[in-house]
């Protein structure tokens, strides 16, 4: 195992074994994975499909894609695979390992889709990742990603202020576990809740919030701010990518016919194993 930051790995077995998605409501839970699902090909999957969730964590998309496919296999090399096992034991077509990007068990060319939101921003090399999960598609298969954006479509005053908000990552994350825990819920409480809301009120008023830091959380539950400030705060590796870089990657690792979301989260894209 190369390819893994094991100080990021037990962060996020924390994150989940504290944050196990119990405190979301189905309906909200539903429209998040819908968001970032928004361009996943289903009318193209075969029949009783196998496919895999990479980085499954507490297994909150599994519980959505396990009912429209065959088969999943949900892998992760932390803690949080307990906690998908606990959640999903109902599932009967799901295959749980707890097994690194490049320790994967399962044949090359062996699935029939896969998706990895979230995850591939925080491994060492972000490159040999995509190619790591497209290794396993069989040709003509789509794989759906999540990377962090390196705000290529926002205002340079945004980045600045994320520069800012990194520095104070990269204080936080260093911190015991439990004042991270702290001290990422205060960033809940006081940062991210009354930026959503103001958001929320400009979007009511019929202005535009397209820059409005933390715009995505306007309609969202405190339950979700607090997990995500955790993940962003908390976490030790971060990466980020341009639109282009990312779907450079893809390319390398062997996917065509690439396809971009055009709303949040950026960003989420597409791409197809080459046959």
């Amino acid at each position: 195992m190369k390819n893994i930051d094991l100080k990021t790995v037990e962060s996020f077995g924390e994150e989940w074994l504290r944050y196990d998605q119990s405190g979301m409501k189905d309906e909200e839970s539903e429209k998040l994975f819908k968001k970032y699902f928004s361009i996943f090909p289903w009318s193209k999957l075969p029949k009783f499909a196998k496919g895999f969730d990479m980085g499954c964590g507490s297994g909150r998309w599994a519980k959505f894609v396990a009912p429209r496919v065959g088969h999943l296999h949900c892998i992760d090399p932390s803690q949080a695979i307990k906690v998908a096992k606990k959640k999903l034991k109902n599932f009967k077509n799901i295959t749980y390992h707890t097994k690194s990007l490049d320790n994967v068990s399962l044949k090359k060319e062996s699935q029939d889709f896969g998706y990895s939101l979230g995850v591939l921003h925080h491994v060492p090399d972000t490159q040999e990742a995509i190619k790591s999960c497209s290794k396993l598609l069989k040709p003509g298969a789509p794989l759906l990603i999540y990377v962090y954006y390196n705000f290529d479509n926002r205002p340079l005053w945004f980045i600045f202020l994320w520069s800012f908000s990194n520095l104070v990552r990269n204080a936080v994350c260093r911190l015991p576990k439990y004042l991270k825990f702290l001290i990422c819920d205060l960033i809940a409480i006081f940062v991210y809740f009354p930026l959503a809301r103001i958001a929320l009120i400009i979007e009511l008023l019929g202005i535009s919030f397209k820059n409005f830091p933390l715009h995505f959380y306007r309609q969202t539950s405190f339950y979700v701010m607090r997990t995500d400030a955790r993940d962003r705060f908390g976490t030790p590796l971060e990466k980020r990518f341009s639109k282009k870089e990312i779907a450079v990657m893809m390319k390398k690792a062997g996917l065509e016919k690439i396809k971009f979301s055009n709303s949040a989260p950026f960003w989420t894209a597409i791409g197809f194993k080459k046959r």
